[in-house]
C-alpha cells in the first residue's frame, strides 16, 4: 500500500478532473434513489450528474427502469422534478412528443412532419441499471464488477435492515460545496479525525469507534454507549432509541458508514439509513446528495430518535463542512505536496490506492506538462 496520501495538485487540477470524468465517473455505479421513491405506476426519480440526465419511472407491471433523460428530438428534458409522477407517459414539454413507461416512442403530435417517422428506432435510451437491497444504481459504461458483488462482503450484515421494504422519510437534499469530490470522500473515511474533531460522537461511541477496507467498500462504525453524554440530544437518543427487535441484538445500537468507490456513502442506523452521493462538478465544487429512508409504520419513539439522530448529525455535518473546507483550501498552499500516511488509515490507503491504479497520473508528484497533459488526454 501506498505510504503517502494523494498529492495536493490532484485535488484542484482541471486536466485531471477531466480524466476522473472519463476513466472513473463513466465506469461507476451511481445511486439514483430507492425502490420506496416509485410507490405506482408513472412514479419516476430523477438524476442529472457530470452532463447527464438520468430518469428512472416505474412501469404499469411494477417493473423499474431507467432511461436517459433526454427527448430524441431535440434533447429536451422529460421529466422535470427531482421526484413526481407522469401517468402513463413521459411527454415532452418542447414539442409534445409522449414515451410510454417502457421508454417506446408512443406519439408525436399530427402536423408535425413526422408521418413517416420510424418510431421503434426513436424511443428513448435505456441505461444499465441495477437494484441491490431496494437501491437502484446505473452507469454509462462497463469496467467495474456488479454492486452486489462489491457490497457482498457485508451483504449478510445488511439484509436484518430490510432495506429493500424501507420508504422515503423527506425529499432530497443539495449541498453544494466548493471542493474537489476527493476532498469530501476522504474526510467520510478518515478515522483519525473522529477523535479530535467530533467530540459528540466520541460520548456516543467512547472508544468503539473502528474501521476497515474492502476492494470496493469500507466500513465504519461506532456502537451507542450506555453511559449517558452530557449533550441533551445524544443523552435523548441514547434513552429514548427503542430496541429495533428486527435487528439482531448485536447491530441495535450501532452506527455504521460504508462508502462505496468512488463516491456513494450509506450511513446505516438502528432507526434510519440515508445515502450520500458526492457529485463532482469541477475541479473544486462537489454537490452532496442525499436523502433518509426508514421502515413505514413507525411509533412515537422511533420518530424521536429520527429527530435526534438528525440533531446529532448536523452537528456533526457542520463540524465536518468546516473542516474541508480548510483542506481544500490547504491543497492549494505552495508548503503542501502530499502527506504522510498512517498503518491505521487503511480506507484513506485503499483509496489512494484505487485511484493510482486506475489513472497512472495519480502517482505523479506534481501535475504533467502540456505537452505531457495532451499526450494523456489522447
Amino acid at each position: 500500500m501506498s505510504a503517502t496520501s494523494l498529492a495536493a495538485w490532484l485535488y484542484h487540477d482541471p486536466g485531471f478532473f477531466e480524466l476522473e470524468r472519463r476513466r472513473v465517473f463513466r465506469q461507476a455505479w451511481h445511486i439514483v434513489g430507492h425502490l420506496g421513491d416509485l410507490p405506482a405506476a408513472g412514479s419516476y426519480i430523477t438524476l442529472d450528474i457530470l452532463g447527464e440526465r438520468i430518469v428512472t419511472v416505474r412501469d404499469a407491471d411494477r417493473t423499474v427502469r431507467s432511461f436517459h433523460n433526454v427527448c430524441r428530438h431535440r434533447a429536451a428534458r422529460l421529466a422535470p422534478e427531482p421526484r413526481g409522477s407522469c401517468g402513463a407517459r413521459l411527454v415532452c414539454p418542447y414539442h409534445a412528443w409522449s414515451y410510454a413507461l417502457d421508454g417506446r416512442l408512443a406519439g408525436v403530435p399530427a402536423g408535425q412532419g413526422f408521418e413517416d417517422l420510424d418510431k421503434a428506432a426513436h424511443g428513448l435510451h435505456p441505461i444499465e441499471q441495477e437494484i441491490f437491497q431496494g437501491f437502484i444504481f446505473v452507469r454509462f459504461a462497463g469496467g467495474l464488477p456488479a454492486v452486489a458483488e462489491m457490497m457482498a462482503p457485508y451483504a449478510a450484515e445488511l439484509a436484518p435492515y430490510r432495506l429493500a421494504s424501507m420508504v422515503p422519510l423527506g425529499r432530497v437534499t443539495l449541498r453544494p460545496r466548493a471542493v474537489n469530490w476527493k476532498t469530501v470522500a476522504d474526510n467520510y473515511v478518515d478515522a483519525l479525525h473522529v477523535g479530535v474533531a467530533h467530540p459528540g460522537l466520541v460520548r456516543l461511541f467512547g472508544s468503539s469507534y473502528r474501521i476497515e477496507a474492502r476492494d470496493w467498500v469500507d466500513r465504519m462504525s461506532g456502537e451507542v454507549q450506555a453511559r449517558p453524554s452530557a449533550n441533551g440530544s445524544e443523552r435523548a437518543y441514547q434513552a429514548l432509541l427503542p430496541a429495533m427487535t428486527h435487528l439482531p441484538p448485536e447491530r441495535r445500537r450501532v452506527w455504521a458508514y460504508f462508502k462505496l468507490w468512488p463516491n456513494v456513502a450509506f450511513d446505516v442506523y438502528p432507526d434510519q439509513v440515508d445515502f450520500m452521493q458526492f457529485i463532482p462538478l469541477s475541479p473544486t465544487r462537489t454537490l452532496i446528495r442525499e436523502i433518509a429512508y426508514g421502515l413505514p409504520g413507525a411509533g412515537r419513539e422511533v420518530r424521536a430518535a429520527r429527530y435526534l439522530n438528525w440533531r446529532i448529525n448536523r452537528q456533526v455535518n457542520a463540524e465536518d463542512t468546516a473542516l474541508i473546507d480548510q483542506v481544500q483550501a490547504g491543497m492549494a498552499s505552495s508548503s503542501y505536496a502530499a502527506g504522510p500516511q498512517s498503518p491505521r488509515e487503511v480506507c484513506l490507503r485503499a483509496f489512494a490506492d484505487r485511484l493510482r491504479a486506475l489513472i497512472p497520473q495519480a502517482r505523479r508528484d506534481r501535475p504533467p506538462s502540456a505537452d505531457e497533459a495532451a499526450a494523456d488526454g489522447a
